[in-house]
């Protein structure tokens, strides 16, 4: 089974509109370095006011409408997992933590056991 090619299609109205949103942005950006005489307040108000209108015109677009659309099929899938009991979550550990035992104790035993080998026994270096 073959999934469909989507093209996706930018007309020029949402070509202006992400455009607008980027000198938007840009704006907030310039306004809070050509602020820093009026103070902190003026920057900040400047930068959070421009960014906030660039947002908006970004989700108005048809990008930003899937990028909603988008948020909202995650929700959706987020609500749909079945999590683990407590009890589950414990077991689950227990299993993983004996592993790294089980691993480290056999990466040991082989680490000394080819240390005597190639020492001991083939080079004849005695410790």
């Amino acid at each position: 089974m073959t999934t469909p090619q989507v093209e996706t299609v930018i007309t020029q109205a949402d070509k202006s509109r992400l455009i607008a949103a980027a000198l938007l942005l840009l704006g907030g950006l310039v306004a809070f370095y050509l602020l820093a005489a009026q103070g902190a307040l003026a920057q900040w108000a400047a930068l959070l006011v421009l960014l906030g209108g660039a947002v908006a015109v970004f989700f108005t677009s048809e990008q930003g409408k899937a990028l909603t659309a988008y948020g909202r099929e995650s929700v959706r899938e987020f609500q749909k997992v079945v999590w683990p009991t407590r009890k589950e979550a414990g077991q689950m550990t227990g299993y993983v933590f004996a592993f790294v035992v089980v691993m480290a104790l056999f990466l040991w035993f082989t680490d000394k056991t080819l240390e005597w080998v190639l020492y001991d026994l083939i080079l004849g270096w005695k410790r």
